[in-house]
């Protein structure tokens, strides 16, 4: 994929949207806030096909296993390859089309109350051959092995541990004013940007892992992140037929909180169309990532 020329306007990590409509320019005069603009769809899918998908994904017994997970930020990141919209972001008052497609999301290094936790960032190949299951596995792979095994620390973490022990409070409120600042005006530092999840174009939770159900969660006014998803618990639920009866599946609910300003409703409708398509389908996802998909 040709990478665009920048030119005067344009970011570090964006693309300025240029020869917007009247209503993207005023919109974010009008709500500034990113907390300001939330839109929440929930999804309850149907991973009746997924759990066959999974099952022949570990025949082999891999001693690191396939899971939900895997194949959701998969479906994500292939949504996003094919809706490049939902890929955008507003700061300073202006619309950005994003240059990468990175995923956060948080690696518990045990499931204990007081176990430490560590961010880890994720950056898609958009022009790659692997599928985006195999390449999500691989990435998740290594970051959980150093996490768990090798109790490595994450850039984000070492961060804020070095800002905390070197900068006393009221010179660390300056200085991520200062930070803000300079985000606000395309000034943002890429070394610091590069390791904040705050700045990925989804931020992801896993709660089915540990068991919880939540449907929600913000979106932050830091950073550039215009995409949270939440995957809930796997649990049965019914689905009715024609003649009023029903069936248990197994089903996974997403939560999902996005910008508002970035796209119409009709675009995300679409986008959600294809993500539930794809989760139901996961075999479209052992194609390459920017295969087109008929829905």
């Amino acid at each position: 994929m040709k990478e665009t020329k920048r030119r005067l306007g344009d970011r570090k990590d964006g693309y300025r949207v240029r020869n917007l409509d009247s209503m993207h320019v005023i919109a974010p005069l009008i709500m500034p806030n990113r907390t300001d603009n939330e839109a929440v769809m929930n999804e309850v899918l149907d991973i009746t096909n997924l759990n066959k998908y999974l099952e022949k994904k570990n025949a082999d017994n891999p001693e690191f296993k396939y899971t939900f997970f895997h194949v959701i930020l998969g479906a994500l990141a292939k949504t996003m390859v094919l809706r490049p919209r939902l890929n955008r972001f507003y700061e300073g008052s202006r619309l950005f089309d994003r240059k990468d497609i990175t995923f956060s999301f948080v690696v518990k290094k045990k499931f204990e109350d007081d176990a430490h936790e560590a961010l880890a960032i994720i950056k898609v190949d958009k022009d790659s051959d692997v599928s985006p299951v195999e390449q999500f596995y691989t990435k998740v792979k290594k970051i959980v092995y150093s996490v768990r095994r090798e109790n490595k620390k994450d850039g984000t973490t070492d961060i804020m541990d070095t800002l905390v022990s070197l900068l006393p409070l009221p010179v660390l409120r300056f200085f991520m004013r200062t930070l803000k600042w300079l985000d606000y005006h395309g000034k943002y530092p890429y070394s610091l940007m590069k390791e904040d999840p705050y700045f990925s174009s989804v931020f992801v939770s896993n709660l089915g892992s540990i068991k919880m159900n939540a449907s929600y969660h913000h979106l932050a006014n830091w950073g550039t992140n215009s995409f949270f998803v939440v995957v809930g618990e796997k649990k049965k639920r019914p689905f009715f037929k024609e003649d009023g009866t029903f069936e248990l599946r197994d089903t996974i609910e997403l939560g999902m909180t996005i910008d508002e300003r970035i796209a119409d409703g009709v675009y995300f409708a679409k986008s959600v169309k294809i993500l539930r398509h794809l989760i139901e389908n996961p075999e479209l996802l052992d194609l390459p990532i920017n295969t087109e998909v008929d829905v």
